[in-house]
């Protein structure tokens, strides 16, 4: 479609977007970065071919950000019975691997790149080093939503996985005109992953459709290796229509928007009462008392808008955005909930070298934590799972929240080397958290002696293999979804070398899924020995402990659905629990952001020192260091640092 003037870009669909948003592209400044050539971000050219395109090489100057040489405006074809239909990719300078996209299906009669140009996307995701995946017409036009099947879904299957780009997992949606309704109905679908949706001049969808997924149920099936969930007797599914997704419609068709609003509506629970908003309209918030599984964490926040005026895509921008969620695929871990605001919170995104490569980092310092412990905050290391980012697991497992009420410093570990050119993995942990140590403790005023680690999966495995092999290095340990064990030789593995076990004892809590990985199936008193009947006799026999000392065989029950069952261990002498599991009887792999405050709570009460001749001593607090006085020894566990591991802080580092 060649080059069109703007009045013609002002008729029919897409006149209500790009009206109102003219104004605001006029004053946008272009990000910081431009791409290579000098051209600004918002400024995106004419589209490259993806189709044939060797996949992208390794980019290691660029701290877990997409390859250089991917960053722009492409084009990618798809052969949809017979006829070739695109769609365009645009991916900011500064884009990071496995970004938030917004998914954009725009309105007939218009040219992609200055409709993106125009209505300021693509100035917006330059200046949030995000990137737009954009769904086409064909030669006719848009079809309706079930002519249009077909067509999206083979896009979208590329967008969700290939080898050019990577993406958060969940995505934002926004149609235009005659695409909102095949954008809509994808999102019917497929309503685990979609984060949340803005359509402006749709006509909505039929009542059929939309029936035609409301009574489906999710079921206990996992993807690949996981372990199938299995439900209790009489356990009710969450239908489709069950799914909470804060849904915006601008300016649609008033005489077919219904059947949508209400399905909307009944997905969000958002009951009788409504009320106006300048921006949003009329806005049907998400009942008080919801009992919706996908904001059993967050509550209530979801909603669902009706706007008959014309919103510029600043307004669309902030509407999506409020939101984030994960958990893609198992409906009974899928959580909506707050997306961290960095700017608004002070969170620094930093690099660092590590062993020649540079690697990506963030620091959180709440406010809270000069109020809450002066100079003396305590420090939880994170580590997020395998291709999983910093960035991704700072709003996935929502520790921001944590450490805002508790005053706790956070660090979050970036991965970078990777499987592909556009994926992220560990490597070099030990290096990195030793430079990171330093540095944190040199930099901030935080209390070494209460350093903490915790991790999901890969990270899991980072974070249970130190408290293996280097138990010095934390107070306690906390992580998600992986265990770890000396193999026969009596060593663990940490960076490609085979370190030798300890045999000293450390704080430790494991939570994993009923439906997770194979090796953690069942559970200790089932018969069956797997990964996770290693780790307990690991931690049980370097605190002198025996299986036969849990608190309670069946576990404690609690949580949303009593979803957690947990079984404790405490100390012989000093009744302080020293090991702790729970299995999450309703998910799969991922972890959960109730999940974060649980490993906070078990955290919290360890601290850990190193006198000048390198004994280690473990203290427990009731009061989590509240109330200095209430602090005691772990009877009997304490132990010598060997000699080369030793220094002059209260919290002993390796030599680098």
């Amino acid at each position: 479609m060649g080059t069109i003037d703007r009045r013609r870009l002002l008729q029919g669909t897409a006149a209500i977007a790009v009206t109102a948003t003219l104004a605001s592209q006029a004053t946008a400044q272009p990000a910081a970065g431009a791409r290579p050539g000098g051209q600004a971000p918002g400024r995106i050219g004419e589209p490259q071919p993806l189709d044939g395109r060797p996949f992208p090489a390794y980019d290691y100057s660029r701290a877990s950000k997409l390859p250089r040489e991917m960053t722009g405006y492409w084009t990618k074809s798809f052969d949809v019975a017979g006829t070739v239909r695109t769609a365009k990719v645009y991916i900011s300078p500064e884009t990071p691997i496995r970004s938030y996209f917004t998914v954009i299906a725009v309105p007939d009669g218009v040219e992609t790149g200055e409709f993106l140009q125009q209505t300021s996307w693509a100035g917006i995701a330059g200046r949030r080093e995000e990137g737009l995946f954009v769904l086409e017409p064909g030669p006719a036009g848009w079809g309706d939503a079930g002519e249009e099947t077909a067509y999206v879904e083979a896009a979208m299957a590329f967008f969700q996985a290939n080898r050019y780009f990577s993406i958060f997992g969940l995505h934002y949606l926004v149609g235009y005109g005659a695409g909102a309704p095949a954008m809509e109905a994808w999102a019917v679908a497929h309503p685990l992953r979609v984060i949340s949706q803005v359509y402006v001049d749709s006509p909505g969808l039929d009542a059929d459709y939309l029936n035609s997924y409301a009574g489906r149920e999710f079921g206990g099936e996992t993807e690949g290796s996981y372990t199938p969930v299995e439900f209790p007797e009489g356990f009710d599914l969450i239908r489709y229509d069950e799914t909470v997704l804060p849904t915006w419609y601008i300016h649609p068709d008033r005489t077919s928007i219904d059947a949508s609003v209400s399905y909307w509506r009944r997905a969000n629970d958002t009951g009788r009462r409504t009320r106006e908003d300048p921006a949003l309209g009329t806005v049907y918030p998400q009942r008080p008392d919801s009992r919706r599984w996908m904001t059993s964490y967050a509550g209530p926040i979801s909603q669902v808008a009706v706007q008959q005026r014309p919103m510029s895509t600043h307004r669309i921008v902030g509407f999506l955005t409020r939101y984030t969620r994960y958990e893609n695929f198992f409906a009974y871990g899928n959580q909506l909930f707050e997306r961290a605001d960095y700017a608004k919170l002070g969170v620094e995104v930093r690099t660092m070298m590590v062993e020649g490569y540079l690697r990506e980092y963030l620091v959180y310092v709440p406010r809270t934590a000069r109020r809450l412990w002066r100079d003396r905050a305590p420090v939880v290391f994170v580590w997020p799972g395998n291709t999983q980012t910093a960035k991704v697991f700072f709003d996935a497992a929502q520790w921001w929240k944590v450490a805002e009420r508790e005053g706790c410093v956070l660090v979050v570990i970036g991965e970078q080397y990777s499987a592909t050119s556009v994926s992220v993995s560990h490597r070099d942990s030990n290096t990195f958290y030793r430079q990171l140590r330093e540095l944190i403790t040199d930099e901030l005023g935080v209390d070494p002696t209460r350093f903490y680690s915790t991790g999901q999966s890969a990270g899991s495995a980072v974070t249970q293999n130190f408290a293996i092999a280097y138990p010095e290095y934390f107070a306690a340990v906390a992580s998600t979804s992986f265990t770890t064990a000396p193999d026969a030789a009596g060593t663990v593995g940490i960076d490609g070398l085979q370190v030798p076990a300890s045999g000293r004892a450390i704080p430790n809590y494991q939570i994993y899924g009923y439906g997770d990985l194979g090796f953690l199936a069942g559970d200790l008193w089932d018969g069956t020995q797997n990964s996770l009947d290693s780790w307990a006799r690991y931690h049980l026999g370097t605190n002198g402990l025996t299986l036969a000392d849990v608190d309670t065989v069946a576990g404690r029950r609690h949580g949303w659905h009593d979803r957690f069952q947990t079984w404790t261990w405490h100390d012989e002498h000093t009744e302080v629990p020293v090991l702790k599991l729970s299995k999450n009887l309703y998910r799969s792999h991922n972890t959960m952001p109730e999940e974060s405050p649980l490993l906070w709570d078990f955290l919290k009460h360890y601290s850990v020192e190193a006198d000048r001749d390198g004994n280690l001593v473990r203290y427990y607090s009731r009061s989590a260091f509240r109330r200095p006085r209430d602090k005691k020894v772990i009877s009997g566990r304490a132990a010598v640092v060997p000699r080369s591991q030793r220094a002059s802080s209260p919290h002993p580092r390796e030599p680098r």
